[in-house]
């Protein structure tokens, strides 16, 4: 099996060499050479390229293109460019934190051009893209997906991908996913923070090793907020500024435009609005800026 990936950052590079780790052959392109070079020198499966034409020539029919960067702008017209250059009958995946609309919209231009088109919610962080990662994957044609199928099987966590169905429903799912991220989050964050306030002295990375050995609230979240407390024990060098890439805000619009009711994920979206102009004495907040960091690789705002 062969395929192209488009875009080397965190996520794609990682998904490049699980890939070629699992046998299968992979075109690499990024804007970045250095990006492409690591990976072209990776493995012998790995051709890296640095122009889109020789990268879908590379490919065998149908071609298949996975598209893994940054949300909105850079992906929207990343999309528009591969619908100009690829053929009818092939396979274009957009494999980012995307927002289901804009996927709607693409696919009334990749149906026109007969390009079968899938969006790929992507969980499990940087680990998970390595070593198996979780995949949620929307798209109407089912034939095409039998073709791709054994993709995601190879570079999966054991029962870790499921085909949704229609366009859509896979990023619409990994939506869903983050908003409930959010709220798990920040509980395990607003725990600490009174164990931060109380009057007794705690050692939080022996705390959460605890809480991973039998607890109920055992999860890789506390496996992240461990690892963090065992870099800084007090997450002193960090802000508790919590950034958020879009999905909770997401979550809700859906759910006010339902009628759901999710107080969780409403409010602990407005903890991470709140700790962007208060981020100095904020506890919770360095722990969910420390988680994200642990899993996604985001940047935290150094105290």
């Amino acid at each position: 099996m062969k395929f192209a990936m488009i875009g080397l950052g965190k996520m794609g590079l990682n998904l490049v060499k699980n890939a070629a780790d699992n046998g299968i052959e992979v075109v690499a392109y990024d804007l970045n050479k250095d990006a492409v070079k690591e990976a072209d020198e990776y493995s012998d499966k790995v051709t890296g390229s640095s122009d889109l034409d020789d990268l879908l020539a590379q490919l065998p029919s149908p071609k298949i293109v996975w598209v893994m960067v940054p949300a909105g702008v850079p992906t929207n017209s990343t999309i528009d460019t591969l619908i100009s250059k690829m053929d009818k009958g092939d396979i274009l995946i957009d494999g980012g934190n995307s927002n289901y609309k804009d996927n709607l919209e693409q696919n009334k231009r990749t149906t026109a051009a007969g390009i079968s088109f899938f969006d790929a919610g992507t969980s499990g962080g940087m680990s998970g893209a390595r070593n198996g990662g979780n995949f949620m994957i929307g798209g109407d044609d089912k034939e095409a997906w039998k073709t791709i199928e054994p993709l995601f099987k190879a570079i999966s966590e054991e029962d870790g991908y499921l085909y949704t169905g229609k366009l859509g429903s896979g990023h619409y799912l990994k939506m869903v996913h983050n908003g409930i991220e959010y709220g798990m989050m920040q509980a395990i964050a607003e725990g600490f923070g009174v164990l931060d306030a109380s009057q007794f002295d705690y050692d939080y990375e022996a705390v959460a090793h605890l809480w991973q050995h039998g607890s109920v609230v055992r999860s890789w979240l506390m496996e992240l907020t461990e690892n963090a407390f065992k870099d800084d024990p007090k997450l002193d060098s960090i802000l508790g500024r919590m950034h958020s890439s879009g999905e909770g805000k997401w979550t809700m619009e859906e759910a006010l435009a339902l009628d759901v009711p999710a107080p969780v994920i409403y409010l602990s979206l407005a903890m991470r609005q709140a700790s962007l102009q208060d981020a100095e004495n904020n506890f919770a907040g360095k722990v969910v800026a420390a988680q994200r960091n642990q899993f996604g690789g985001h940047a935290v705002d150094k105290a």
